[in-house]
This record gives structure tokens, C-alpha cells and sequence, in this order.
């Protein structure tokens, strides 16, 4: 989660050289690239999959990286940061709800009290940030909404994949599909391309390593092995702390001001992850 609060910073001056679409493609590349060296590093072998189990991948790549990148970017090219931020950190909720749709999970009191802490924090820290403010719902919203789904959606696949099929695995075949998906979009897009808009600079490209290698490749690894091992409901309850960590690092990087506000939210957040992950105490067993 500091890697992905990190991250924001990063993608935020990454645009500014970059098309979008160009910019996840090339971040995908590196990342898949990443993922390739870890599999052959950690000699894993691939097991003859099912139709069934290919099928469930190349989904997978559709939501997790395909639509979630485009969706993610287009959607904060017509919305606000604001607006954002608070739309992603529906995620966990939606994760939840998926989790009981999907694997008959109990959604309890503790838990859903973790959900709403958790994005109580995240809204103290967004909104209390100068000149924060809701704008209008929109197209950009409705996009960034879908991105949150997608991603969680994809996140319930992978619990269930993770049964049969490691997580290293599963993360190599998902970004090899995806980026490849990207790839040929921008390809088909774009037509030719010339060597400035692909490297405009060594600042640049030191900021796509990091964030293709650190922020997508080695942090979705974790985040898959997370899956596999707590579910995807748990998990996502730790995406509260991506803006928790972004204002921290804006602050250390770019010497924003913290207020109280930062720290209620910041407590806020700790006592939802608290709340959200801790499993439930079992009922006792009746006196006989």
C-alpha cells in the first residue's frame, strides 16, 4: 500500500509526458516483463490448465488490467482527484459484497463497521486537502466507478483460481494477456510511433521502472498471494491506506502541509483495517 500511494505521485508526473493509453501500455510491458524474470527466477512450473481455468484467466487480464488501466485513466481525465479518490476507496465495500454474492461469505456487524471507518478516513484526508470539493457525478465518475468494480471483480476470480493454480501464475498469465491487449490498442490507435514519444527522457524511464517493476509487478504479485491466503474481502480492506500513504508522501516529497484532519483520518483508517481483517470470535459452545 506505500508502494501504491507512491505510485500515484509517480503516474501523476508520468502523464505529463505521456499519452495515457501509451503510458499503461509501456507500464504493463515492464511489469510483465518483471513477472517473466520471477518465473523463471522461482523455476515455476505451469501445469496444463482447462478450458475453463484459460477462459477464467483471460477474464482476468480483461478486468484487472485491460479495462481497469483504461477505465482508471479516462475516468480522471474527466473527473476530479476528489472525486476519485473517494470512488476508490469503495473498493473494499465492493469487494465485501462481491464476497458474499460469490463465496456465501458473512458480511458481519465488525466488518461492515471496518468498511465504514476505513472510508470515513479516506474522506477526512481527501476533503480536508485545499481545495478539495465534489463535483457533479458524470461520465468520468461512472468510469472510475466501473474501474473499482472490474478490479474487485477480477480480485473474486482470482480467490477462486488460486485453489487450483499458484498465484505466480496466475499473476504472469493475467499481465501477459492484458498487456497484450493494451499493446495492440495502441498500436491500432496510434499507428507508427516516433522514439520521442516512446522515450522522452531517462526521468522518465526511471519512473516506469519503478512503477512498472515495484508498484504493478511485485505489488500484484503480493496482492495475489494475499488473495489466495485471506480472501478478496480482507484484502481489499488495506486499499484505505493508498491515499493514506499518497499524503504522506506528498508531504515528505512535495511539502504539503498535515493537518488534524490527516491524523483523525489517519486513525480512522487504522481501526477500520483493524476492524475489517480481524476474524470473528467464534460463538461459545453451548453448556451442556
Amino acid at each position: 500500500m506505500a508502494i501504491w500511494g507512491l505510485n500515484v505521485t509517480v503516474v501523476k508526473q508520468l502523464t505529463e509526458s505521456f499519452d495515457s493509453a501509451l503510458l499503461a501500455a509501456l507500464r504493463m510491458a515492464v511489469a510483465f516483463a518483471a513477472l517473466t524474470g520471477i518465473v523463471i527466477w522461482k523455476r515455476c512450473a505451469f501445469a496444463a490448465l482447462t478450458r475453463k481455468q484459460l477462459g477464467s484467466l483471460l477474464l482476468c487480464s480483461v478486468l484487472m488490467v485491460y479495462l481497469n488501466q483504461l477505465l482508471f485513466a479516462e475516468g480522471l481525465l474527466r473527473s476530479t482527484a476528489t472525486n476519485g479518490a473517494l470512488i476508490m476507496a469503495l473498493s473494499p465495500l465492493v469487494s465485501a459484497l462481491l464476497a458474499v454474492v460469490v463465496f456465501r461469505e458473512s458480511l458481519s456487524l465488525q466488518r461492515l463497521c471496518g468498511v465504514a471507518l476505513g472510508f470515513g478516513g479516506v474522506a477526512a484526508v481527501v476533503l480536508s486537502h485545499p481545495g478539495a470539493g465534489l463535483s457533479r457525478a458524470g461520465t468520468g465518475d461512472l468510469m472510475l466507478i466501473g474501474a473499482v468494480v472490474s478490479f474487485a471483480t477480477g480480485g473474486a476470480i482470482v480467490q477462486r483460481l488460486s485453489r487450483e493454480i499458484h498465484p505466480l501464475a496466475i499473476s504472469w498469465a493475467i499481465y501477459l494477456a492484458g498487456t497484450s491487449l493494451l499493446i495492440a490498442q495502441v498500436g491500432i490507435a496510434s499507428g507508427a510511433m516516433n522514439l520521442a514519444a516512446i522515450f522522452p527522457g531517462w526521468r522518465q524511464w526511471a519512473l516506469i521502472l519503478f512503477s512498472g517493476v515495484m508498484a504493478t509487478a511485485a505489488s500484484n504479485l503480493v496482492w495475489n498471494r494475499a488473495i489466495a491466503a485471506i480472501g478478496v474481502a480482507r484484502t481489499a480492506v488495506f486499499l484505505y491506506w493508498v491515499p493514506i500513504f499518497g499524503v504522506l508522501c506528498a508531504a515528505l516529497l512535495l511539502g504539503e502541509r498535515l493537518t488534524l484532519w490527516h491524523l483523525a483520518g489517519f486513525a480512522a483508517v487504522m481501526a477500520g483495517t483493524y476492524l475489517g481483517t480481524r476474524p470473528r470470535t467464534p460463538a461459545p459452545p453451548p453448556i451442556a
